[in-house]
């Protein structure tokens, strides 16, 4: 299965999606803000990740934009719950898979990451 780093500053969030895909066999790996998120994709390589877009230090249009450049054969797909932060991942659309709406249902993340993962 894919190895997925799940970046979310919301520490049950983040437990709760990383127990999910866990369950669909993924390997998954975890980091609480951009920052972090970007350090641990170095010690890759990782077949997607999935992040918030609103975190602390770094949020996670800049770090998708980090990682498409530096990581260019990784699938990125985002998370918010903010429609105004879905607006700011526009310019992302050939660097990103999708934006994943919050909150979400455990059945929705997990077809959303299958999906990411297939495209």
């Amino acid at each position: 299965m894919a190895k997925i780093l799940i970046t979310e500053d919301e520490d049950t969030l983040r437990s709760f999606v990383a127990r999910a895909l866990r369950l669909d066999g993924h390997e998954t790996h975890e980091a609480g803000d951009g920052a972090e998120g970007l350090e641990k994709l170095s010690q890759g390589p990782f077949d997607l990740l999935l992040s918030d877009i609103r975190m602390p230090v770094m949020d996670g249009i800049e770090l998708a934009h980090q990682a498409s450049v530096r990581f260019p054969g990784l699938k990125i797909l985002l998370m918010t719950g903010y429609a105004e932060q879905r607006e700011r991942a526009d310019d992302l659309t050939a660097k990103i898979v999708d934006v994943v709406q919050k909150p979400f249902a455990l059945p929705d993340i997990r077809k959303a990451v299958a999906a990411a993962l297939a495209a």
